[in-house]
């Protein structure tokens, strides 16, 4: 799966998201930053994206997910 993919898919099923994706061979990292995310503990954060990639994970088209799910809030904090 690429990465565009990917990131389309997130964004647009998670409201006002940004997506980063990097894709090496069958390992996914991600960046996901969305208001959606206020209020939620990580684990659901993480249930949110993992939803959406359930089909692809299933198949070994992804064999892992890396990511990092954060408010927009959050995120300014982390690259400040």
């Amino acid at each position: 799966m690429q990465a565009a993919e990917i990131q389309t898919l997130i964004e647009s099923h998670i409201a006002d998201s940004q997506v980063q994706v990097t894709v090496e061979g069958s390992h996914v990292h991600l960046i996901v930053v969305s208001p959606a995310f206020a209020g939620l503990s990580p684990v659901k954060k993480q249930q949110m994206v993992y939803a959406l990639l359930t089909e692809q994970i299933a198949s070994g088209v992804i064999h892992a997910v890396h990511m990092k799910t954060l408010t927009p809030e959050e995120y300014s904090l982390q690259s400040s």
